[in-house]
Parts: structure tokens; C-alpha cells; sequence
């Protein structure tokens, strides 16, 4: 096949793929609008907002950008937390919100952040999202059921909903649960527009079935007329509580979405580009927040769709775009006509992929990070989605600091005739060497283990039976040094020396040996090997026996 061949097969795959999943992207778009408490025409203005600027600014051939569950979830939360107003001035804060996360997407693509992601330690994430996907859930049984508690915490929403079961409307349950049926018997049918089938069934049984009158509500009028974008009038310390909130969704936005995005960039070999995926989120926040609409990222399905679907490149979702417009433009008022139950069930079936404990097991099997997971799924129940992420993120920063915290040191001796020095503890046929002690630290020196570390340090220098005269730390785990374990050093060196021993640091960085010469120039004078760069253990061993190093 030629080239120019090869290229109409992909575009004609890209808008195959196009027109299938904007079946998917419109009833995910008014559903995740309604998880948000918002009206219909948020999610899909973030739709157009996302589909448009990603498909222009982004690198992914696969990633579809528009409003996520876990967006929406953590907006309905952060706009829980702010004081009450009229609905003008809420809408002004929610997009005040959102054209925040965007411009802390730009401001990280100008720094060139794109490892930002990795504040956040993948079991928090997982967990997050196991247990954010049970509150999305349980959210959507008060418009299912037809019953709605005076609380909507998830902690009294349970309770509340059990006490009054003699109200549930159960046609409404039941409509749900056919659908949701559907959705799952269709999900093998990738190419087939599952969600707008549900969606066109359910308008049809419920002008059928004359469900309104059963007390089984409708979506209601969608308004998705353009106005000019304004930029929102807030006090500055509304600008300043929407920065802080605006701060935590862009970090779970950017750490859904570059998953996504870098998940099928390695199943397929492509490259990524995280910091151009900043710019591209970037722009698509600020144009959503413009639009007072909701704000927009990879979401995992939806990418995970469009590859199912055939996409070769972003086409697929500029084509999903427009199809999507027709939709609007033509079908509109047909949508207005969707049961809630319906729209709940598309929402449950959006989320149900991340409700599975197959990707939390490796966790529980390795014995690693357990206390994470629960703790993150525990957080978001209990604490709610914001403070939940906030408090799992607190608890994996405090177990890492726990276990850097313990001191590690190993003694190396040298193994048979070979140049290699091994940690003695795990290799019986290693030997130490006459009248030298050889240490090393295990883990990384910093404030929180340095003076532990070297006390330890100190225990073993006294323990050492027979003839001593010198001592070698190796430091090859320190990248750089604080403060604090700069202080721990020049203790250290000055308790060696008092010994009557030579002291060497080996195996520095070279930050390392650039603050170290600074700090430890007193005891430079006379003891040339005291400080040696890059040099391995060995070479440290052999230029002691009496050639001077060189950095």
C-alpha cells in the first residue's frame, strides 16, 4: 500500500472512530455535569473546550479531554467548601476555579513540570479512585431511588436513604438497572455507541411508559447558548481559596490524564511529551472556565474507547467534536427528555472500571503499601474527595519519611581476589580489611536520619575489634546534603579524628563534595584523601595505601 493510501485508510479510521465515541462523550458529558450539581450545558461546553484544544495543542493520538467523573467529583466537593451565594455567583467561582487549574497547568508547562505526578504515589491514586468511584455510586441512588436526605455526606447519605425505603420509587430502580444491564451487555460492542443507545431507549420507554407522572425525574431543558466569555468578578480572597483548591484538582487532572495518556503511549510505542500535554490541558481549562464549564482531562475510559475504536491520530476527536455539535444542534431537546435513572446508570457504568480490586491486589500480594490503599480509600469516604486525597497524601509522605528515618548501615568487606567490596552481613566469604573500617549508608542522608545515621555510625567504629587506623564512609546513596546532615558530618569527622583515625568520604556527587569541601576545609589540611568524588570503594582502598587522589 502507498503512502498516500496508507494515510486515507487512517483518516477514514480516525472518523469512524470519531463518529463512535461521540455517542459515548455526549450522555458522559450531561452525566458527569449532574455529578458535579451542575446543569447539563457544563459538561458539554467542557466537551467542545477539550476536544478542540486538545486536538490542536495535544501529542496523544489516543487521549479524548473533556470531563472526567473524577473532575467532577472533586468540583462538586471544592464547591462545597466555598460560602453560599446566588447561582450568577456560584457559576462566577466555578469558573473562576477552572481557568485557575488551567493556568496552574501553563504555569507548570513553563517550568517544565511534567514528572509532577509523581508527588502523588500510585497506590494513593488507585485507592483514590476505588473509593472515589463507591461515591460516585451511592450519589446517584437518591435520583434513582427518588428520594433525597436532608444530608448528602456520604456517612448519614447511607442512612438516610435505608430509613425511608418505603419511599424508593422502584420504577425508577428498575429503569436503572435495565440500563445499566444494557450498558455492561454492549461494552464488548466497542464500535457501537453504547451510551447514546441507553440514553435513546430510555427516552423512548419513559414516553412510553409515561414515567414523569410516577415520579421518575427528567434531565430537563439543556441551554447550551454561547455567551461572550467574561472573566469572573471575585474578591481577592475568593481568587485566593479558589488557588488553593485550584491547586489540588489540577494535580489529580494531570496525574488522571498523563496516566492515560502514558499507559497506551507505551502499549502502542509512542512517545510522550508531558510538558506539551501541560500546555494543551493548560488551554483547555482556560477556555472551559471562559465558557463556565467544567473543567476537562484524559479520562481513561474515554481514551480507552477511542483506541478500541480505531483512532490513528487526534483527528478522531475533532471529528468526535463535530458530530457531537450536530448532536446539539439537531437532538437537543430529545436529550432534555432522559430519565435520571438512565443518566445514573450511565454514570455507574463510567466508573464501574476503576471499581475493580484486580488492580489493587498486587499491592496486598508484594506486602507493599497496603496501609496506602486503604488509608486513600478510607480517606475519601469518611473525609470526603479533597480532604480524603489531602489526608492519603499526608499518610504516604509520612511512611516514606518513617522509613528513611531508620538508619541503615552497612560494613563492606572485600570478596575473594576480585576488586568488589559487598556488604558483609549478606555474603559470608567477604572479608574486612586489616586496620580499615569501610561503611555505607543505606539510604539517603537528610535532616530526618542524619544524626541517627551517624551515631549508628560511631556504635559500629567502637564495636570493631582489633587494629584500626582508618575509616571509609561511603556516601554514594546522597545525591546532595542538607543543612542537617552537613552538621551530622563535621561531628562525625571531628570524632574519628579525636580517635587518632584517618577518615575518607568516598563515592560523593558532586553537589556532595562541592558543600563538603566548603564545610569541612579545617580538616582538609594534611589528609588529601579525606574527600573523593565519583571514586568507587576499591579505588578509595587502593589510593589509601598511599597514592594521593585526584577529583
Amino acid at each position: 500500500m502507498s503512502a498516500s493510501a496508507a494515510t486515507q485508510t487512517n483518516r477514514w479510521q480516525d472518523v469512524s472512530a470519531g463518529l463512535s465515541i461521540a455517542g459515548l462523550l455526549l450522555p458522559e458529558a450531561v452525566a458527569y455535569a449532574s455529578i458535579g450539581n451542575l446543569a447539563p450545558q457544563a459538561g458539554i461546553l467542557a466537551l467542545f473546550a477539550g476536544l478542540l484544544c486538545y486536538g490542536v495543542l495535544g501529542t496523544s493520538r489516543f487521549a479524548i479531554v473533556s470531563a472526567t467523573s473524577s473532575s467532577a467529583a472533586v468540583l462538586a466537593a471544592a464547591m462545597a467548601s466555598m460560602p453560599g451565594g446566588t447561582v450568577g455567583h456560584r457559576l462566577m467561582l466555578m469558573a473562576g476555579l477552572v481557568m485557575l487549574t488551567g493556568a496552574f497547568f501553563l504555569l507548570a508547562w513553563v517550568a517544565r513540570l511534567g514528572s509532577v505526578t509523581q508527588f502523588i504515589a500510585k497506590p494513593v491514586l488507585r485507592g483514590f479512585s476505588f473509593g472515589l468511584a463507591i461515591v460516585i455510586i451511592v450519589k446517584q441512588l437518591p435520583g434513582v431511588l427518588g428520594v433525597q436526605p436532608p444530608q448528602g455526606d456520604l456517612l448519614h447519605l447511607v442512612p438516610g436513604l435505608l430509613a425511608r425505603a418505603g419511599q424508593w420509587n422502584g420504577r425508577g430502580a428498575g429503569l436503572c438497572a435495565a440500563a445499566l444491564l444494557l450498558l455492561f451487555l454492549l461494552r464488548r460492542r466497542q464500535r457501537w455507541p453504547a451510551g447514546l443507545i441507553v440514553i435513546a431507549l430510555g427516552i423512548a420507554a419513559g414516553q412510553w411508559l409515561d414515567l414523569s407522572r410516577h415520579g421518575v425525574a427528567l434531565v430537563g431543558a439543556i441551554d447550551v447558548s454561547l455567551a461572550m466569555p467574561v472573566l469572573p468578578r471575585l474578591t481577592q480572597e475568593e481568587w485566593t481559596r479558589l488557588a488553593e483548591l485550584a491547586f489540588a484538582l489540577a494535580l489529580i487532572l494531570y496525574a488522571e490524564s498523563y496516566g492515560a495518556i502514558r499507559s497506551f503511549a507505551l502499549k502502542h510505542g509512542d512517545p510522550v511529551a508531558p510538558e506539551r500535554d501541560l500546555l494543551a490541558l493548560g488551554a483547555a481549562n482556560v477556555l472551559a472556565g471562559l465558557l463556565q464549564a467544567m473543567p476537562v482531562g484524559a479520562g481513561y475510559s474515554a481514551t480507552s474507547a477511542n483506541e478500541a475504536a480505531g483512532a490513528t491520530s487526534r483527528l478522531s476527536g475533532l471529528v468526535a467534536a463535530a458530530v457531537v455539535g450536530v448532536i446539539v444542534l439537531t437532538l437537543l431537546p430529545l436529550v432534555a427528555l432522559t430519565p435520571v435513572p438512565v443518566l445514573a446508570a450511565v454514570v455507574i457504568h463510567a466508573v464501574s472500571h476503576t471499581l475493580n480490586p484486580v488492580s489493587l491486589q498486587p499491592y496486598f500480594a508484594w506486602r507493599r503499601d497496603r496501609l496506602l490503599v486503604l488509608a486513600a480509600i478510607a480517606g475519601v469516604l469518611l473525609f470526603g474527595v479533597l480532604d480524603g486525597l489531602l489526608v492519603a497524601i499526608a499518610i504516604s509522605l509520612l511512611l516514606m519519611l518513617r522509613r528513611l528515618s531508620q538508619p541503615g548501615m552497612s560494613v563492606l568487606g572485600r570478596l575473594g581476589d576480585s576488586h568488589d567490596y559487598v556488604k558483609l552481613a549478606l555474603h559470608r566469604d567477604a572479608q574486612p580489611q586489616p586496620e580499615l573500617l569501610i561503611l555505607r549508608l543505606d539510604e539517603p542522608l537528610f535532616f530526618v536520619n542524619a544524626e541517627r545515621s551517624l551515631h549508628l555510625a560511631r556504635a559500629m567504629l567502637e564495636e570493631r575489634a582489633g587494629p584500626l587506623r582508618k575509616v571509609i564512609l561511603s556516601l554514594e546513596e546522597s545525591p546532595d546534603l542538607d543543612g542537617s546532615s552537613v552538621e551530622a558530618l563535621r561531628d562525625f569527622a571531628a570524632f574519628v579524628r579525636q580517635q587518632g583515625l584517618a577518615l575518607t568520604l568516598a563515592r560523593l556527587k558532586e553537589p556532595t563534595y562541592a558543600v563538603l569541601q566548603l564545610a569541612l576545609r579545617d580538616m582538609l589540611a594534611g589528609t588529601p584523601a579525606l574527600l573523593l568524588s565519583e571514586l568507587s570503594v576499591a579505588e578509595a582502598v587502593r589510593l589509601l595505601g598511599g597514592a594521593t587522589p585526584e577529583k
